[in-house]
């Protein structure tokens, strides 16, 4: 397998997993006809390209789509996300991106140095809202490719994706200003059934944070039964909160007032004990885009 950190002259970051043979041809990707609950057809095809219409716009550009087909999405994604695991078991070849934030240019520039779906597999680590001006853009893209293509492209849960938090740090009064309250709450629903967790090629840990003092086992992870809030404490809020820091020996206090850090002792101990050769996180800003 082959790690790669590619970078655009944007200054785009993404790790490209590789493995012979190459990727997977687009006749093999999976497609679904989708239905929502109320029995209407979801026009994902419709839904993507006004979505895409943004692309190579030199101001910002809002994408207004009828709430109906955000509610649509939600609840179609929300049915994917349970019928596969929380933790996903996933192959090479893959690209594995970190946090969006609601920066929908920044979006649609990583999918052109990658390749749009089916073109490239993708696994998205979280927090795709808050903070930037387009986190419903963001979301709804990301959960259209989820729906067009379940078995090749996936997204793990951020600490954002959460209504205590994104409640205070900008998507919920993106969707009041734009649309209600309650669909912000129908992304609640949604955002409690996404996988916390992934493992690459068997080698590969995957998460949005880091890791728990409380992970002994990874089937723990396979018991986390959805939907779920993010508590307070605990493995839940470790996979999508913790922090390494080189300077820790073993645990210690976060400075976000929530979990923990953790040591290369820590991450040395875990990737011995489960047989892991890597874990790949997000949640924090790099300098150098990357940090190994």
């Amino acid at each position: 397998m082959v790690i790669k950190a590619e970078r655009k002259e944007t200054g785009d970051t993404f790790l490209s997993l590789a493995t012979n043979p190459a990727p997977t041809s687009p006749a093999a990707m999976v497609e679904t006809a989708v239905a929502v609950a109320a029995g209407g057809a979801l026009d994902l095809d419709g839904i993507l390209t006004q979505l895409l219409e943004a692309r190579g716009a030199r101001t910002l550009k809002l994408i207004n789509l009828p709430e109906s087909d955000i509610r649509g999405l939600c609840v179609k994604s929300r049915e994917i996300f349970l019928s596969q695991p929380i933790l996903l078991e996933l192959e090479a070849p893959l690209k594995v991106c970190g946090d969006i934030h609601g920066q929908y240019p920044d979006l649609l520039r990583l999918f052109e140095h990658g390749g749009f779906p089916p073109e490239s597999n993708y696994l998205f680590l979280g927090d795709y809202v808050d903070r930037g001006k387009q986190s419903l853009e963001c979301i709804c893209l990301l959960l259209s490719y989820k729906c067009k293509y379940p078995e090749n492209f996936f997204v793990l849960r951020g600490n954002h994706e959460c209504a205590s938090i994104n409640r205070m740090y900008g998507f919920y009064e993106e969707c009041k200003r734009r649309y209600t309250v309650k669909l912000w709450k129908t992304f609640t629903d949604c955002f409690n059934c996404l996988p916390v967790a992934s493992v690459i090629n068997e080698k590969i840990f995957c998460c949005h944070g880091g890791l728990s003092p409380d992970l002994h086992s990874i089937d723990q992870i396979r018991r986390i039964m959805r939907p779920t809030d993010v508590p307070d404490q605990g493995l839940l809020c470790d996979l999508l909160w913790s922090d390494p820091d080189i300077e820790v020996v073993g645990w210690g206090e976060n400075d976000r007032g929530v979990s923990y850090t953790f040591g290369a002792d820590v991450v040395i101990g875990f990737l011995r004990r489960h047989d892991f050769d890597l874990v790949c996180r997000a949640h924090q800003v790099m300098s150098l885009q990357l940090r190994v």
